[in-house]
């Protein structure tokens, strides 16, 4: 068994995980924190009324939520002196407490502290475990190696959202939190059994003390740090596109089509076989085609569907097909990404990710806060003609300042 009191970069006695066995537990995890992560979407207007609140105020808890992605990087500096293992197990436990004190809130402010909590451990956890991850996989494996273990994105709406719609319509919205919060626990038990890894990169000595230069030195990401950054803006604005969209869109479906829990859950799954198909194919040709190309191609199909979600507002049919082809193209592109991101600076890899993580929250963060204001005032309409203007952006610096990987 693992020693968890060792930080990750001593050697162990414990033999080494596969990589196989440590995408499916990573997976599996996933699995769990990316539903309680989606559980506001579909289900805003539901949570809302439950806090006896507005669906503007209901987002701007999850806006909140996201802005805790702002201390990932943090998280990265204790993983670099503390090791990947220690500070996942953390985020895992504060990921559950959070969890669970949502669960429990009876109004906006409760729910708030769980909010910052559940965001301070799940937006710790994922890039850390993304980091320990690619610190064991070849670069020629990355994509298809973190595109399976993006599966779990998909796998949330698939199973997890839809599981969720049945749970509240049996009971109510806090029962599928108070499961999710166990689970976690349970996570953050069995993860004391992972070995230890290798890092690349480990403070000096007197790193612990904070000074201007060690503030400044953080984000120093070497040679390649004017790509890196480039990379850093774009994971940001596809995030801030796309959570404009789909932050609203059980808003957007339950005041145009009058859909309830169980038939939002039903969406939810579908997109999450749209989630599923993309994260599929990026993990099976990302590699033969290129990360930087895969991301420019997928940014491309994303903004094409954000455009066109008002031509496909027709009907109920027909509105969900314009949300499937955005979150095909989304997924497709954050799957890319996450890949891109974790060469550019391999002396870094443990802070970029975080740096990543804290970027793609920022966005999400924006989204969650003036998202649902753009469709009281403007509709369909206005989260698509935003969306789709970011997206162009996006293309602009891929085109211009992002290279295939650092030196």
């Amino acid at each position: 068994m693992a020693n968890p009191s060792l930080p990750d970069n001593l050697p162990e006695s414990e033999s080494d995980i596969s990589a196989n066995r440590l995408i499916f537990i990573g997976l599996i995890t996933r699995l769990a924190t990316d539903t309680a992560v989606q559980f506001f979407f579909p289900f805003l207007p539901v949570i809302a009324e439950g806090l006896r609140t507005t669906t503007v105020t209901a987002g701007r808890l999850v806006s909140l939520r996201s802005a805790t992605g702002l201390f990932s990087p943090a998280f990265g500096v204790l993983a670099a002196r503390h090791g990947y293992r220690t500070v996942m197990r953390f985020g895992l436990l504060l990921a559950a407490i959070g969890t669970l004190t949502v669960g429990l809130s009876s109004t906006v402010w409760v729910a708030a502290i769980g909010m910052v909590l559940g965001g301070l451990g799940t937006f710790s956890f994922v890039p850390i475990l993304q980091a320990y991850l690619s610190a064991k996989l070849p670069f020629n494996r990355r994509a298809r190696g973190l595109g399976m273990l993006e599966y779990a994105w998909a796998l949330a709406g698939i199973v997890g959202l839809y599981l969720v719609g049945w749970l509240i319509d049996a009971t109510n919205w806090r029962v599928p939190l108070f499961v999710l919060s166990g689970l976690l626990l349970v996570a953050f038990v069995g993860y004391g059994r992972l070995p230890a890894t290798n890092q690349t990169a480990k403070p000096a000595s007197g790193a612990t003390r904070f000074t201007w230069n060690s503030f400044l030195a953080f984000f120093d990401l070497g040679a390649n740090q004017r790509s890196a950054y480039a990379a850093l803006l774009v994971v940001g604005l596809n995030m801030m596109a796309a959570m404009n969209v789909f932050i609203n869109y059980g808003t957007w479906l339950d005041r145009e089509y009058s859909l309830g829990a169980t038939q939002l859950g039903t969406v939810a799954l579908i997109l999450g076989v749209a989630d599923l198909s993309g994260s599929v194919l990026m993990s099976l040709i990302g590699d033969k085609f290129g990360l930087l190309g895969s991301v420019v191609v997928g940014t491309l199909f994303a903004g094409i569907g954000y455009a066109l979600l008002p031509v496909f507002n027709q009907g109920v049919v027909l509105a969900v097909v314009g949300l499937i082809v955005a979150r095909f193209g989304f997924e497709f592109t954050v799957v890319a990404l996450i890949a891109l991101v974790s060469e550019q600076a391999p002396a870094h890899r443990g802070k970029m990710m975080t740096l990543a993580a804290a970027a793609a929250l920022l966005g999400s963060s924006a989204a969650g806060l003036f998202g649902p204001w753009v469709y009281d005032q403007y509709q369909v309409g206005g989260l698509s003609l935003l969306s789709a203007v970011v997206m162009a952006l996006c293309l602009v610096l891929l085109r211009g300042f992002v290279r295939e990987r650092g030196e």
